[in-house]
Order: structure tokens, then sequence, then C-alpha cells
């Protein structure tokens, strides 16, 4: 995904909640990643969401942090803010209690770029270790999608 990132000419940044920077990680463990990985954002508080990401305050009032259009404002947000091509975004509940009126595995994951929007909602299984890990993974098959399915490459030709 960094290579066909970079082989694009994209760049790309993460904004997690739950992941708290996995996303960002593992990317960076991909050699030639400095090319495409802008940065990213941890934000884990409601505050970061709608401060540093622009999430809606409403919709936070209204629908709790765990939720399709939250995790969608993110990916944009950070996109924005980092002045990105694509952007990726978590956000869901680890555990072990629920949040937000969401069970224990409920998470939602965005992927985004200037013209397409791509989320996802998951029911993980396992402890708090192993949800992380499922939303990490999902948030990178996620992104890879977006890019796969541009309109310059992939399916959409």
């Amino acid at each position: 995904m960094v290579h066909a990132a970079a082989a694009a000419g994209l760049t790309l940044a993460t904004a997690e909640s739950l992941t708290a920077g996995m996303v960002a990680a593992e990317l960076g463990t991909v050699p030639g990643a400095s090319a495409v990985l802008a940065g990213g954002v941890v934000a884990y508080s409601n505050f970061v969401k709608k401060k540093v990401l622009g999430v809606d305050a409403g919709l936070l009032d209204a629908a709790g942090s765990v939720d399709a259009e939250v995790a969608r404002q993110m990916a944009d947000g950070v996109r924005r803010v980092l002045e990105t091509d694509l952007g990726v975004s978590t956000t869901g509940v680890a555990g072990p209690e629920p949040h937000d009126g969401k069970p224990v595995g409920c998470v939602f994951i965005a992927a985004v770029s200037a013209n397409r929007s791509l989320v996802s909602e998951f029911s993980f299984s396992g402890d708090r270790a192993a949800i992380r890990g499922q939303a990490r993974d999902e948030a990178l098959l996620l992104l890879a999608r977006l890019l796969a399915e541009r309109p310059d490459h992939g399916p959409e030709k």
C-alpha cells in the first residue's frame, strides 16, 4: 500500500482514537513510508476530535464518538489539517467496558480522498489488544481499497 501510494504520488495521514497511533506506526515499518506518510493525530478525546480534526461538536454530542460519520469527519479532518491526499481514521470501543452506548468491539473505520469516502463498521471480538490489532489491520485494508479504487487506478478505469 505504501509503495502504491508512492507510485501514484499520493500522501496520507492518520486520525486514530482506539488504535492510538498503531496505524501510523505500522505504515512507518515499510521502507519508503516517509515519501507518503505525512503524520497522524491521536484523537482519543472528543476535545481533540473537535479542536484539531474539526469533527462537528453537535454530532459528537448527539451520536457520541463511536459513529460512522465521526469516523468520516476524522479522516477528512486529518487529510485537511495535514494537507494530504488521503486520510484514514479509527474510532471504536476496545473495552473493557461499553462506551457511548456501543458494545465492546464496535469499531468504525474511514478512508477518504478529496472526492471519495469509504466507511466500514466492524464488530470485533477478543480482548482489548485483539480488537485494537484488528482495527489497525482493517484500517490498512480500507486505505488500500481506497487507493485501488481511484478513478485513474484500479477497477473504475
